[in-house]
């Protein structure tokens, strides 16, 4: 990581520091209602998107891809923690935004190179990246749990999020949102918030329906959401969650590579039989 990222990096936690202390100072000791209660998994979820997850692994990519803009998101929506090796993954998801959303997203006309630098700046042991996949294994949405660097403020945490303009319309950043929350209730965060420009009405809303408390100060925004204390439940959820998105991940690894090798061999097969055509007298 170059000098220029680190600074970078460290310019966005000390200007969010001032706003946690005084957040953290006018915030009362009552916990909100859990933000992720309702995304708990229960077994007839479990078990539904394992059959559509099923069905739709045998279904060719052609057939998936004409039905996908009227399909609506699936009942569990695999979710999984992304390490160091996905990080160029990540930064082409970030590159694929175009200049509107790039500004809505970090609040500036971010140019390649910023969004490059930002990439390569991600501190995985720190943070917690989170990410959703489709079936070609591409990153459709992606989110960013950002921990201060400043050990006084340990129980706090920023949310960040940008879904491509193809997978929208389907909760995805909600879905990310209450994921990133049980993983903060979990690792001792009490205050989560989010720093968005006034104009960015979706994720405003995301962090209004999860019980949030919006600021505005001009241009910009600042949603405050205080999280409940971890459960037994909130613990074992966000393993099983983790476990399931693990599996879907080699699903679908796996079913991409079969459809890979049954394309490669009827691409043969038609060589070889337009051969014969043309070979024929």
């Amino acid at each position: 990581m170059g000098q220029r990222g680190k600074a970078e990096v460290a310019t966005i936690h000390a200007a969010r520091a001032k706003s946690l202390r005084e957040t953290q100072r006018n915030w009362g000791e009552k916990p909100r209602e859990n933000p992720y209660s309702d995304a708990m998994v229960d077994t007839k979820t479990l078990i539904r998107a394992s059959f559509e997850a099923g069905r739709e692994f045998l279904r060719p990519p052609a057939e998936r891809e004409q039905e996908a803009p009227a399909r609506p998101a699936p009942a569990l929506v695999p979710i999984r923690s992304l390490g160091e090796n996905h990080r160029e993954r990540i930064t082409q998801h970030l590159l694929a935004l175009d200049p509107h959303d790039r500004y809505l997203r970090f609040g500036h006309w971010a140019h390649d190179e910023q969004i490059q630098r930002y990439a390569a700046a991600l501190d995985f042991e720190r943070d917690e990246i989170f990410g959703i996949y489709n079936r070609k294994l591409e990153l459709i949405a992606v989110a960013h749990l950002a921990y201060a660097k400043d050990k006084g403020y340990d129980s706090c945490a920023e949310f960040g999020v940008s879904v491509l303009p193809g997978a929208r319309g389907r909760g995805y950043g909600a879905r990310l949102f209450d994921r990133a929350a049980m993983h903060a209730t979990n690792d001792g965060v009490s205050l989560m918030f989010i720093h968005a420009l006034s104009e960015n009405a979706a994720m405003l809303k995301i962090a209004r329906n999860a019980g949030a408390t919006v600021e505005r100060d001009g241009s910009e925004a600042e949603a405050y959401l205080r999280l409940p204390p971890a459960t037994l439940d909130s613990r074992m959820t966000e393993i099983i969650e983790e476990q399931i998105a693990q599996t879907d991940y080699r699903l679908k690894s796996q079913a991409k590579s079969f459809w890979s090798f049954l394309a490669d061999v009827q691409e043969i097969r038609r060589g070889i039989i337009d051969a014969n055509q043309r070979s024929s007298p």
